[in-house]
């Protein structure tokens, strides 16, 4: 199969052979205009967005209310510790991630007639999601039972504003930030899809890459309960507790999104996927919007946010940011 090639006129439809899942092949009519309001969409979430409330308000407050006591309290035991990990990653489901994965498989959702179809076209995405999420999760678990606290998120130390701990946040969101952006230019059909090659020998590897952004989460992810699984994790210098415990943050990190595929797929009886697949260009517009969002989002906040905050350069912070 040779490179798709992209139209010149933005305002026609084009049809592609689809070199991957999320290169539908029918590209979005108007691709400029999809790519600037998206791009200004994630910059007014990264400005809008408060840790303070869905991370410390929703988050610790949904696992409090689970676990019945103060999550933020140090975990007292390895089985304490596997029952936090679930919890804790339930607890931080709403992440840019995850609704770029959400974007992303969506479409596939509820494109089949029949119940077991529909629910088998829902479980399967997400199992290959898994499958790139967690042998991340697991291996970043393992470096920290292995290396303990001499990882570079227990330091504090201080160098011109940045710490050891928000370099390494900035590198890992920096990456899974390009790595979404340059996804959504391929679904709107800006740039060759730079999955076409090994989707055709394999065609769920977009999937299994997606999980991996997701399990690269959490190498940069700041969010307390976390810190608290990392530092007993760390602590215990137990590589297998570290890994099965990463492993289950990330698992109870989609459940949320799981169940909202099978309310969608059996909610609409099938109607979500003929509505996506009844437009050329539909499913390419959902797709590339999901993963633009997302990116610009992850890249402004974790690097233009974080260099303003800094003093680096300017960069506006809502009045309830934190």
């Amino acid at each position: 199969m040779s490179d798709v090639r992209l139209p010149r006129d933005a305002a026609t439809a084009v049809r592609s052979p689809g070199p991957s899942l999320f290169v539908s092949g029918d590209f979005p009519r108007h691709r400029w205009p999809l790519v600037l309001a998206a791009v200004v969409a994630g910059l007014f979430v990264a400005y809008a967005w408060s840790a303070d409330l869905v991370d410390d308000q929703i988050g610790v407050t949904t696992a409090r209310g689970v676990l019945g006591h103060d999550p933020t309290a140090p975990i007292g035991s390895v089985l304490s510790g596997i029952l936090f990990a679930f919890v804790s990653g339930l607890a931080g489901s709403f992440t840019a991630c995850n609704i770029a994965a959400f974007g992303a498989v969506g479409p596939l959702v509820g494109g089949s007639a029949g119940r077991r179809e529909r629910f088998l076209g829902t479980v399967k995405p997400l199992g290959w999601v898994s499958a790139g999420m967690f042998p991340v999760s697991a291996a970043y678990g393992v470096v920290v039972g292995l290396v303990g606290t001499s990882m570079p998120q227990f330091s504090t130390a201080s160098a011109s504003g940045l710490t050891p701990r928000t370099v390494q946040s900035m590198v890992a969101f920096g990456l899974v930030g390009v790595a979404m952006v340059v996804l959504g230019l391929a679904a709107a059909g800006v740039v060759q899809d730079p999955l076409a090659r090994v989707a055709r020998r394999f065609r769920h590897a977009p999937l299994i890459l997606m999980g991996a952004l997701m399990g690269g989460f959490l190498v940069g992810r700041p969010y307390p309960l976390f810190r608290n699984l990392f530092r007993h994790a760390a602590e215990t210098h137990d590589p297998l507790y570290g890994a099965v415990a990463f492993c289950l943050q990330s698992l109870g990190n989609i459940i949320v999104m799981f169940l909202l595929f099978l309310i969608l797929s059996y909610g609409t009886g099938g109607r979500l996927g003929a509505w996506m697949a009844g437009k050329p260009g539909r499913i390419a517009t959902v797709t590339a919007s999901a993963f633009l969002v997302a990116g610009v989002f992850t890249l402004a906040y974790w690097e233009l946010r974080v260099l303003g905050r800094l003093g680096y350069i300017w960069w506006p912070d809502a009045p309830w940011s934190a």
